[in-house]
């Protein structure tokens, strides 16, 4: 959610920004609270005003009653009791019209970056910078659900009869792979001085709302039935809504968190649910970084996020690159954001394995989560996110770099120590 000021002060930089993210339709919102904010605080005033006077004569009563002028106390308290009901009357109109324009607020998009390339939507992103090299063995690469079939390690006909498609069980070494790249992300961040955290699988909707816009919500969102509760799409969710309606101290910043936690997503919209593979599916494991940080800093922490996860991949051996997002590419809390896309040698592409966002103060003013500075004043908190791994993208990128032509997997060095030192994965003899 965007500062109210920059529409008081100047609401062409709002609707320029709408028409860069091509949400032409949100443009009316704009004026909206305007006019929507100028009555309210028109009300608000002249309410002031009546309390002050209030109190003012109100003062005036026990002395006239002590001088003995009790029809002109009694005169005087009827003038305040109708003041109060003026203000009562007020008040009422000021909390309609604060839903509403709170309402409007939360459709606004974020001011995005002024470098951010400009395009409708996502096949307009612009490569960044290319990590490893991108090569091909002379030899195929199946399908990366047949890959794991192989090794008796992915069973999606099973979980589609207890639960839907969508869903899978992993077993055996591909299970245990799985587990292991997790394990290892988990220790990489912390390395990096990240604090671990197993936070709650289900927040409640005000969480939600803080944390992502009314469109993601439908478009992801599970929602517990007769309960205000959600599971969370990303542990980002649950992490970043610890910090809500909480004023942290200057020198506690950065807050620098890494946490890890099922993800639930109704994947609605036009990519759907993979029907053979698990790239696209409703339930999946990450493990994910949060920042917190004072706003001169976030750009900083941008470029160290994204290049954590560079480095995690390149350490597993994966070529990978940078994609970075166009504005209608952006989610609408988003000031900056950019994917990391690994290697596939199967397909000759690069596909999406990391996101990495800048939401500078949108979470922030949501959730209400303030600093306080040594000088005693409060500001807004600047927030990102990037994921470390998602391992099932990741399993497809590590198994299709790491196939060999006999058809083993071999494991990279860095992994070994969680598979208890196994240096490949190979094919059981029955």
């Amino acid at each position: 959610m965007i500062d109210i000021n920059l529409i008081r002060e100047n609401s062409d930089l709002v609707k320029e920004n709408i028409k860069k993210k091509f949400q032409d339709e949100k443009i009316g919102l704009v004026d909206e609270v305007y006019e929507y904010d100028k009555t309210y605080r028109e009300y608000k005033q002249k309410g002031d005003n009546l309390r002050a006077k209030r109190n003012e004569v109100s003062e005036k009563i026990g002395l006239l009653m002590r001088e003995g002028k009790k029809e002109e106390a009694l005169k005087i308290k009827e003038e305040v009791a109708s003041m109060g009901e003026e203000i009562a009357s007020l008040e009422e109109k000021e909390e309609l019209l604060a839903k509403e324009i709170k309402l409007r607020m939360m459709a606004i998009p974020n001011i995005i970056a002024s470098d951010v390339p400009i395009g409708e939507n996502d096949t307009k992103n612009v490569e960044g910078k290319v990590f490893g090299e991108a090569k091909v063995p002379n030899y195929e690469i199946p399908f990366h659900a047949d890959i794991m079939a192989s090794f008796n390690g992915l069973d999606k006909e099973a979980a589609a009869r207890v639960t839907g498609n969508g869903f899978y069980y992993l077993m055996g070494d591909i299970a245990r792979l799985h587990s292991a790249v997790l394990s290892y992300a988990r220790d990489f961040m912390i390395n990096k001085g990240f604090i671990y955290c197993i936070p709650p699988f289900m927040i409640r909707s005000d969480a939600v709302d803080g944390v992502m816009s009314f469109t993601e919500k439908e478009n992801m969102m599970y929602k517990i039935e007769n309960e205000d509760l959600y599971l969370i799409g990303t542990s980002e969710h649950s992490m970043i809504a610890k910090f809500k309606d909480q004023i942290v101290k200057e020198s506690d910043l950065p807050i620098t968190m890494t946490s890890y936690s099922p993800c639930f997503r109704k994947e609605v919209g036009a990519h759907g649910i993979e029907e053979r593979g698990i790239y696209r599916i409703h339930q999946f494991e990450k493990q994910e970084m949060i920042v917190l940080c004072k706003p001169e800093e976030s750009d900083a922490w941008y470029e160290k996020m994204w290049n954590y996860s560079v480095e995690l991949f390149r350490s597993l051996d994966i070529p990978v690159r940078q994609l970075i997002c166009c504005s209608g590419d952006l989610a609408d809390l988003k000031y900056r954001s950019c994917d990391i896309e690994a290697w596939s040698p199967r397909q000759q592409k690069y596909f999406e394995v990391c996101s990495c966002s800048n939401l500078t103060d949108a979470q922030a003013r949501r959730l209400a989560i303030r600093y306080k500075k040594e000088d005693g004043t409060k500001e807004f908190v600047h927030t990102l996110n990037n994921t470390v791994v998602a391992p099932p993208r990741m399993l497809i990128a590590l198994l299709e770099n790491n196939y060999q032509e006999d058809g083993s997997i071999k494991i990279p060095k860095v992994l070994q120590p969680y598979m208890g030192g196994m240096e490949k994965i190979e094919k059981k003899v029955k």
